[in-house]
């Protein structure tokens, strides 16, 4: 099966029917990886990797991930290609169409990607925008999965910052019938267009999305607690406003107490801990934060092959 679309730029253009595929593909290259099999499924293919902004655990995940599918992935920064230095978006994405067999993009602004998949005639993964974050958010539903074997009917509520995280999260909780509670202040909630599409797809999925900034009625009865930073990459000269608006929007011990017994607690790193969550919760028994970083390599390799392959998964 593959994706409707030669491109991966937000998990609303995805059908509910193609996030479950690309977790189960997702799971077959895990338990393939951990068992030596190869799995070569991009052999012989070149990923370019462009970047604006830094990133561990994005460079990372898809450079090893991509090194196991047997291709070779090639890092641009800005102080590497032309991009940083004023080549117009289209005429990179042409270029590159002729030497590389898809764009892995980490960047600010989401129009650019848009823009650079409009006139790319191979793959462009999203690998992170102002708006979006889509392959972290595929991330997060195989690791839920994972741990508590089913998606549908649980209770995801994501605490800060209504930020790129918080949409791809409502997109990907719609379209597996998952109810996700947005809980942001006043100011920082999250950007109203994405909140109708998530609510119009969770409507089809019999699910509910939703934004209420009180805190601990927000958290009643979760299954899953997630939160991000409070300023992210770009943001900070707003990092003294954003710390006094988002202090009581924390997961700690407290906030776990009105969630449900057994809540995982999520993060997508990196952590600035003693804000958005508490040393003690981080490292605590319901945190599952380093098994969803691991994840991102899983899922992001599901996402290569079926946008990059022909393989029959």
């Amino acid at each position: 099966m593959k994706l409707i679309h030669k491109d991966l730029l937000s998990i609303h253009d995805l059908t509910a029917d193609e996030v479950v595929h690309i977790l189960d593909v997702a799971e077959k290259l895990k338990t393939m990886q951990k068992r030596g099999v190869p799995h070569e499924f991009c052999k012989g293919k070149t990923l370019a990797m462009l970047f604006s902004k830094a990133s561990t655990r994005t460079r990372v995940s898809f450079e090893t991930g991509f090194y196991q599918l047997g291709g070779h992935a090639l890092y641009l920064s800005d102080k590497d290609s032309q991009i940083g230095r004023g080549e117009p978006i289209r005429d990179t994405a042409r270029v590159l169409s002729r030497m590389v067999d898809g764009i892995m993009i980490r960047t600010f602004s989401h129009d650019a990607v848009v823009e650079l998949a409009r006139y790319a005639d191979i793959p462009v993964i999203n690998g992170l925008t102002d708006l979006l974050h889509p392959c972290q958010a595929l991330t997060d539903l195989l690791t839920i999965r994972e741990h508590r074997g089913t998606l549908r009917g649980r209770k995801l509520v994501y605490v800060g910052d209504g930020n790129n995280m918080a949409h791809s999260l409502m997109y990907a909780c719609a379209k597996v019938g998952m109810d996700m509670v947005c809980a942001s202040p006043a100011g920082y909630q999250p950007n109203p267009v994405v909140v109708r599409q998530a609510q119009e797809d969770a409507h089809a999925m019999g699910c509910t999305i939703s934004v209420e900034p009180d805190l601990r009625k927000a958290a009643a009865g979760a299954d899953v607690l997630y939160t991000d930073v409070w300023t992210s990459m770009g943001e900070e000269a707003e990092r003294d406003i954003r710390r006094q608006a988002l202090h009581e929007y924390q997961i700690n011990s407290g906030l776990l107490q009105v969630a449900k017994d057994d809540a995982l607690v999520m993060h997508c790193l990196p952590a600035h801990r003693g804000e958005e969550i508490t040393e003690d919760v981080l490292e605590g028994p319901h945190s599952v934060v380093f098994d969803e970083a691991e994840n991102r390599m899983h899922t992001q390799k599901a996402i290569m092959v079926l946008l990059m392959s022909d393989a029959a998964l």
